[in-house]
C-alpha cells in the first residue's frame, strides 16, 4: 500500500476548471476514474485525513501510486468522459458505470413522413439522427421541453398519434402549443419537414441563426411597445440559450480524427492530442516540447506531427488531423500522411462548431500541461542545486559544477571501439552538445581509449588570430567544470595524464565505478563514498548513465554496419567497392581463392599489384590449416 502523501500533486499544480481524472496503481493500471466541477478542490479531498473517508476511497487512495487529469469545458463534457474511460479501462474501484447501459440519446426519426423526438437509449437505428451522449436524462427532457417552445415538432408515442389522427382531435401539447398537431392537419407535411429540419440544426450545432433571429424580432417588439410579444420572445430566447449543454468531447459515429493543440511560451511548448475514433475521445496524450531549434510554431507542430506519426505501427493517421496552429505548408503534410494510411488525409484548423469547441478544450489542456512541467521544472531546481553543492563540497571542487562533460567506452574485443561524449548544464541533459568519437588508436584498450578521446576533446587548436583555443565548433567553446569518466583510478589517472598532456591540469576529473558507485580522483587511493540518498550520487548516476546508453547504441549502430567479416578483409588495397565487384565477378570467396592473378585481373578495378596481394592472401592456409570461411562469421553482441 502506497502512502498517497508520496504521490500527492501541490495544490497550486492542479487546476479549478471541470475535469476528469484517474488514480493509477505501481503498474500503471487506472484503478479509478471520477470526475469534478473543481478539479483542485475534488482531489485536495482524497488527501485529507485518511481516517475521516470512506472505506472504499481509503482502501483506493492507498492502492493507487499517481494521479493525472484532463480539463473539459463543462461538467457534462466531464461526465460523458468519464463514461468512455469508464467503459475503457473498467477501473476496480468504480461501481456506478459498470453495467452495458448506455447514456442517454435525443433521437429524431427523420425517415418518418412526421419525425418525432424522443430520449433513447437504445442502439444507433438506419432512419434516426442522433444527438448526444448526454449525462443525465432528466437534463435532456428538460432541454427537449424547452425546445418545443420553439421546435414544436412531436413527442408522441406511434400509438398516441395514429389514435388521435383517427378521432381528429390532438393530444394535450396540441393545446398548450408544445406541439404543431400534425396528426389533426395544422401544418402541412413540407412545413413540419422544415421545422425538423430547423430542430436537427440547431441540436446539431448551429444555433447562432436562431438566436440572432429571436433576438432581433424580440427587440423590434419592444421598440413598437409590444410588450407581452416582447416577453415572449424573451422566453423563447432563454429557451434556446439555456436548451443545450452539448458535449464536445462526442461527435458523430463517422468521426475520426485527431485534435492537437498547442500552447507554448519562451523556452517551451505544451501539446495536448485528443484521439476521436467512431466519434469518442478514445485515448490522450500531453506532453512538452523543448525548444532547442530556432523554428516557428508550425515548425514545431511539424515536429509533433513526426513524433505522433513517424511509427505508423504505434499511431495510423486518422482521416482528420485538426490543428490549433495552421501549416505553413499542408498539402505536403498532409501527403505523407496518406502515404501512411493509405487514403486521404485532411489537415486543417476548425474555424466554428463542436470541433473547434474540442479545439478550445485541446488548447486549454495544453496551457495546463506546460504550467504543470514549468512548476515542476522550476520545484526540481531545488533539488538541482542541491545536487551540484554537494558535489562541490565532496570533491573540494572551487564552484558548483554548473556544466559536468561524461566519457565512457563501448567496445567489443578491441573492435569497433567509440566513445561517447554527453553534456548536462545546470543538472539537466544538453543533447545539443553531445560528441560520439571512433576511436583510432588500433588495439586500444579502455585506458588507451579515454586517454585518446580527451585528449581530441581538449586539445588546443590554432584559431585564426593565431591564438590557441580549445574550442572544437561553436558548442564546445568553454570546457567543462567537471569531467567524469564512467570507470575507475585505471581510467581516471588515464584522462588525467592525457588533461597534462594538453595543457589542462587545472580541470577536475573523477570516475564513477558501476560496481559499488564509487567516485575516483586520480591521486587519491581510496574512493570517495557519497550516501545513497545523495542527491549528487543521483546526479552522477544520471551522467554515467546517459554516457552508458549513448555509447551502447553508437557501437551497435557501427557494429551493425559491419556485422560479419569476411576472408577479404584486411588485404591491403582492397576497399569495400573493390572487395564488393570482386564477389560479383566470382560470385564466392572459394571461387576467388582458386583464381590464378591472370584471371583476378579481369574482375573490375583489380590491377596486377592488387591481383598479387589478394592471390597472396588467400593462399596463406597450409596444407593443414582450415582456409577462410566462404559464408560471413557471425560477430557476437558484447558491450
Amino acid at each position: 500500500m502506497a502512502d498517497p502523501a508520496s504521490y500527492r500533486p501541490a495544490p497550486g499544480d492542479i487546476p479549478t476548471d471541470p475535469g476528469v481524472y484517474r488514480f493509477r496503481d505501481e503498474h500503471g493500471r487506472v484503478v479509478y476514474v471520477g470526475k469534478a466541477r473543481n478539479l483542485r478542490s475534488r482531489l485536495n479531498s482524497y488527501f485529507a485525513d485518511q481516517w475521516s473517508l470512506h472505506p472504499r476511497t481509503r482502501s483506493m487512495v492507498a492502492t493507487a501510486s499517481s494521479v493525472d487529469w484532463v480539463i473539459v469545458a463543462t461538467e457534462v463534457e466531464a461526465l460523458a468522459l468519464e463514461y468512455s474511460w469508464i467503459k475503457e479501462y473498467d477501473p476496480r474501484f468504480n461501481v456506478k458505470y459498470r453495467d452495458d447501459k448506455s447514456y442517454p440519446y435525443l433521437a429524431v426519426t427523420v425517415g418518418e413522413e412526421f419525425p418525432k423526438a424522443a430520449v433513447v437509449r437504445e442502439a444507433k437505428r438506419k432512419g434516426t439522427r442522433y444527438f448526444g451522449p448526454y449525462g443525465h436524462a432528466w437534463a435532456i427532457r428538460d432541454t427537449l421541453d424547452q425546445l418545443l417552445r420553439v421546435f414544436p415538432i412531436r413527442t408522441c408515442r406511434d400509438g398516441v398519434f395514429r389514435r388521435a389522427k383517427q378521432v381528429g382531435r390532438p393530444c394535450l401539447l396540441g393545446y398548450i402549443d408544445k406541439c404543431s398537431a400534425p396528426c389533426v392537419g395544422r401544418i402541412s407535411p413540407e412545413d413540419y419537414q422544415a421545422l425538423v429540419g430547423d430542430f436537427c440544426t440547431f441540436m446539431g450545432g448551429q444555433a447562432e441563426p436562431f438566436i440572432r433571429s429571436v433576438d432581433r424580432q424580440m427587440r423590434e417588439a419592444s421598440a413598437r411597445m409590444e410588450y407581452e410579444e416582447a416577453g415572449r420572445l424573451r422566453d423563447r430566447l432563454g429557451a434556446l440559450t439555456r436548451a443545450l449543454e452539448r458535449n464536445a468531447v462526442v461527435f458523430d459515429d463517422s468521426t475520426d480524427a485527431d485534435v492537437i493543440g498547442l500552447a507554448e511560451d519562451d523556452l517551451q511548448m505544451g501539446v495536448q492530442v485528443f484521439h476521436v475514433r467512431g466519434g469518442r475521445i478514445r485515448g490522450e496524450r500531453g506532453f512538452v516540447v523543448e525548444k532547442a531549434e530556432e523554428l516557428t510554431a508550425s515548425g514545431y507542430l511539424e515536429r509533433v506531427l513526426q513524433r505522433l506519426y513517424a511509427d505508423s505501427d504505434v499511431t495510423s493517421p486518422p482521416k482528420e488531423v485538426l490543428v490549433s496552429t495552421p501549416l505553413d505548408d499542408p498539402r505536403v503534410w498532409a501527403a505523407w500522411l496518406e502515404a501512411l494510411r493509405g487514403s486521404r488525409v485532411s489537415i486543417r484548423t476548425p474555424q466554428r462548431g463542436d470541433k473547434r469547441a474540442l479545439m478550445a478544450t485541446a488548447v486549454a489542456n495544453a496551457e495546463n500541461t506546460l504550467r504543470l512541467h514549468t512548476s515542476r521544472r522550476s520545484s526540481d531546481l531545488t533539488t538541482r542545486s542541491q545536487a551540484l553543492r554537494e558535489l562541490q563540497d565532496a570533491l573540494a571542487l572551487p564552484e558548483p559544477p554548473l556544466r559536468i562533460e561524461c566519457i565512457d567506452i563501448s567496445t567489443l574485443q578491441g573492435q569497433d571501439t567509440v566513445a561517447s561524449l554527453v553534456v548536462f548544464e545546470d543538472g539537466l541533459p544538453r543533447k545539443r552538445d553531445y560528441r560520439s568519437f571512433i576511436i583510432r588508436t588500433v588495439g586500444a584498450d579502455d585506458t588507451a581509449a579515454v586517454a585518446e578521446v580527451v585528449s581530441r576533446r581538449f586539445q588546443p587548436r590554432e584559431a585564426p588570430d593565431g591564438t590557441e583555443t580549445v574550442e572544437e565548433g561553436r558548442r564546445f567553446a568553454y570546457p567543462p567544470a567537471l569531467l567524469v569518466i564512467d570507470g575507475g583510478q585505471p581510467q581516471v589517472r588515464a584522462a588525467q595524464d592525457a588533461l597534462m598532456q594538453v595543457g589542462m591540469s587545472d580541470l577536475p576529473v573523477v570516475g564513477l565505478a558501476k560496481r559499488l558507485e564509487e567516485v575516483w580522483l586520480p591521486d587519491e587511493s581510496d574512493p570517495v563514498i557519497l550516501p545513497r540518498t545523495s542527491e549528487a550520487l543521483y546526479l552522477l548516476q544520471r551522467v554515467r548513465d546517459e554516457a552508458h546508453r549513448t555509447a551502447i547504441a553508437l557501437h551497435r549502430k557501427r557494429r551493425g554496419k559491419r556485422a560479419t567479416t569476411s576472408a577479404l578483409d584486411g588485404i591491403a588495397g582492397l576497399g569495400p567497392a573493390k572487395a564488393k565487384a570482386l564477389l560479383k565477378h566470382f560470385g564466392s570467396v572459394r571461387a576467388i581463392r582458386g583464381a590464378t592473378e591472370a584471371e583476378l585481373q579481369l574482375a573490375p578495378g583489380i590491377g596486377p599489384t592488387l591481383a598479387a596481394a589478394i592471390h597472396a592472401a588467400l593462399s596463406v592456409a597450409g596444407p593443414g590449416e582450415s582456409p577462410a570461411p566462404d559464408v560471413p562469421v557471425a560477430v557476437a553482441d558484447r558491450t
